[in-house]
């Protein structure tokens, strides 16, 4: 199959080096000199240091190329930018007239300043494409690029999007189920990295296990509410997309989310943090949105609510906790 992976980020450099061990793949990047990089090395020394990646793997910095190279109809689309460039790409496809029959998009967030899930913006700049969805679940793409197991979930209202994803990247140690709840798993992948934050705040601060604990099942039920409330079911988030990511991202080391939440713990600002990083940290962008959203529809989300002020009011992460162990008893 003939596979175009749009985005050479970590998560789009690891899922290309999966997809190339057994399809014709074409990773894309507007830079030119990570292109040149990736082609000399094979190894995306800027955000994938350490792994190789297999030698069949094309590189290309001209957008239309790559997407030619997806636009047959056995062919396979990734979008694997950020939420913030989703829409640009998405326009920028209609403006070359070269937009691919099938299209599975990995970025997980909502679009900071319209509020959107990306299959919104999706429907808004392609509206007459039908054959498209998410690909979700825990993951980190220093284990993928290293072969290690993952299971993932491709959600579409499309059962051709579907079957071709599965047909794209279900071999080796890549496990890959599917549903059509795009509205769940995506509310899922975006809410998640706000509450690794908060965890990795609590844990930042030496609180323990036990309040590691009740944030995580506490924040599954925030993440519930509101998925519930913007269209999604109730089950997704019991799953893969929901409890499954939600667990890796807010425990594990090579989380972003929870990384930025521990150095919120030390004092550390959010600007030297995330200039720090050096990657995107998903549940900063999004944060702000998705309170919006809770509080539009009256929809109790503390966690949420405490994370935004430790990033955006100047709230010690010590004061927001204790904010949020004041709050009245009520029932679970």
């Amino acid at each position: 199959m003939k596979v175009a992976i749009l985005g050479a980020g970590a998560w789009g450099t690891a899922l290309a080096g999966h997809l190339a061990t057994r399809h014709d793949a074409v990773l894309w990047a507007r830079d030119r000199a990570l292109i040149d990089s990736l082609s000399a090395s094979h190894e995306n020394d800027r955000y994938l240091r350490g792994v190789t990646l297999p030698a069949t793997l094309l590189y290309d910095a001209d957008l239309g190329a790559a997407l030619r190279h997806a636009s047959a109809e056995d062919a396979l689309c990734v979008v694997a930018t950020p939420v913030a460039g989703l829409r640009a790409l998405c326009r920028t496809m209609r403006e070359i007239g070269v937009v691919p029959a099938h299209i599975v998009w990995l970025c997980k967030g909502f679009e900071a300043d319209t509020q959107c899930l990306p299959n919104e913006v999706v429907a808004a700049e392609l509206p007459q494409h039908a054959s498209n969805g998410t690909l979700s679940g825990p993951s980190f793409a220093r284990e993928v690029g290293q072969g290690l197991p993952v299971a993932l979930t491709v959600a579409s209202r499309s059962a051709v999007l579907g079957e071709r994803t599965v047909a794209a990247f279900h071999h080796g140690a890549m496990r890959i189920y599917t549903g059509d709840d795009v509205i769940g798993v995506e509310v899922g992948g975006a809410v998640k990295n706000v509450l690794a934050i908060a965890t990795g705040i609590s844990d930042g601060l030496g609180l323990g296990l036990n309040a590691r604990a009740a944030l995580i099942t506490r924040g599954l039920a925030e993440m519930s509410r509101l998925g519930v409330a913007l269209g999604g079911r109730a089950e997704t988030f019991t799953g893969l997309t929901g409890l499954g990511d939600l667990i890796l991202t807010a425990t594990g080391d090579l989380s972003r989310n929870r990384t930025v939440g521990m150095q919120l713990a030390t004092g550390r600002s959010l600007t030297e943090i995330l200039a720090a990083l050096g990657h995107v940290a998903e549940g900063v962008r999004c944060a702000r949105a998705v309170l919006a959203l809770a509080q539009s529809r009256n929809i109790d989300m503390p966690i949420t609510h405490a994370v935004c002020r430790v990033l955006f009011e100047d709230i010690a992460p010590r004061n927001a906790v204790q904010a949020l162990l004041s709050r009245d008893a009520k029932a679970e």
